[in-house]
């Protein structure tokens, strides 16, 4: 009964810990450790099957790592042919009504009735200084989803028939908790992710800005915000209609995300309607410019439309303190007024464009007129001084 209990806490645990995971890499790193602490093993790992590439990727290594092992490793992948139970053997067990059963190796081999056999898995105990596994698959939405991976070291006791039960149950509670993960990371993805273009929205945008700006104020690192107004939506949607402005919308997406890869970590994004943006942490001012260039000149090649209106505001420019996300937007609007104002080709820079400065620090315009900078957002509460 002591034995039962002891492993009844080491499900609960790993449930919890799964369950308080904040991210993916947080909840494989619990299912591992929690595996492999309830089953008491030196190694765990977990794995996915990338169907669509044919291939087992490793996502976590955790415990007494071999030479050559990884926590998070990059490009851990085997071939499934060279893991036939994942592919075949699952699938007929299922097919004949049975259960996804974990099953026990050993470097001499099976340790029961050989299901499951793998040679390359017996070859890579004896390589890494193991002397058994016990290999558990986990199974979401009712299709193999990867495997949970459990080892002891040489000369320990071989896991036996229970450990494998046991590892079973285990694997159907990692399988619930990468489901939970699954389903917050949508929940994520939606709630910063502009539907149409698939770029990132404007929460994302703030998020990302407000990061950025912390880390200017600690290490002065260089912030970019490139805001662009696609010129000629009214007119496509107006005469065309709507899907077709969809169409305009999703393409210069398409050019935007292109651009944005010129900047290492550049976030592209749809800020609403026909205006989009680039926040660039790192990257100088004029590699900024740039893209922005680009991005004006690839906008203008569009089949439709009439090209974009880009304004430039960085901090490695000499446009005053930046404070705050809403004083850099600010910036850059008026910089992308100036742009539309005078048709021009080219994104318009503050700090290299003396208008732009004094237009970003102008009383907000009236409300019925073409153009009204952003309003502050509503935890910037009232509005802040030119600096």
């Amino acid at each position: 009964m002591m034995a039962e209990d002891r492993r009844l806490r080491t499900v609960v645990a790993l449930a919890q810990s799964m369950a308080a995971a904040q991210t993916p890499r947080d909840s494989w790193r619990a299912a591992a450790h929690g595996a492999r602490e309830a089953l008491g093993g030196s190694f765990a790992a977990l794995s996915v099957w990338e169907r669509d590439l044919g291939r087992l990727r490793v996502l976590v290594n955790v415990g007494a790592l071999a030479d050559g092992e990884e926590e998070f490793p990059e490009s851990e992948t085997y071939p499934v042919h060279n893991f036939p139970e994942i592919a075949e053997f699952l699938h007929e067990r299922w097919a004949g009504g049975g259960e996804p059963d974990a099953w026990v190796e050993t470097v001499d081999g099976p340790a029961e009735d050989g299901h499951g056999y793998c040679h390359q898995r017996v070859a890579a105990l004896r390589r890494r200084g193991r002397g058994c596994c016990v290999v558990a698959p986990i199974v979401l939405h009712g299709r193999a989803w990867g495997e949970l991976y459990v080892a002891r070291p040489l000369r320990a006791p071989v896991f036996d028939r229970e450990d494998a039960d046991f590892a079973t149950v285990l694997a159907s509670v990692v399988a619930a908790g990468i489901a939970q993960t699954e389903r917050l990371e949508e929940v994520r993805r939606l709630a910063f992710t502009d539907p149409l273009t698939g770029l990132a929205n404007r929460r994302a945008v703030d998020a990302r800005l407000d990061e950025a700006l912390e880390r200017h104020r600690a290490d002065g690192n260089v912030v970019s915000l490139v805001v662009c107004d696609l010129n000629g939506l009214k007119q496509v949607n107006d005469t065309l209609g709507h899907a077709v402005g969809d169409r305009l919308l999703e393409r210069f997406g398409s050019v935007l995300s292109l651009c944005g890869a010129m900047l290492p970590g550049a976030l592209a994004a749809r800020l609403g309607g026909d205006e989009f943006c680039l926040v660039a942490l790192g990257p100088t001012a004029d590699d900024v410019v740039r893209v922005a260039d680009e991005l004006c000149r690839r906008a203008a090649e569009l089949e439709l439309g009439e090209g974009v209106a880009c304004g430039v505001a960085s901090t490695g420019d000499p446009i005053g303190e930046v404070r705050s996300a809403r004083r850099l937007f600010r910036l850059a609007d008026a910089a992308q007024y100036r742009a539309k104002a005078a048709h021009s080709l080219k994104p318009v820079v503050a700090g290299r464009d003396g208008a732009v400065l004094r237009l970003a620090d102008a009383p907000p315009r009236p409300p019925g007129e073409r153009r009204s900078f952003r309003a502050a957002r509503p935890q910037d509460g009232p509005p802040e001084s030119p600096r």
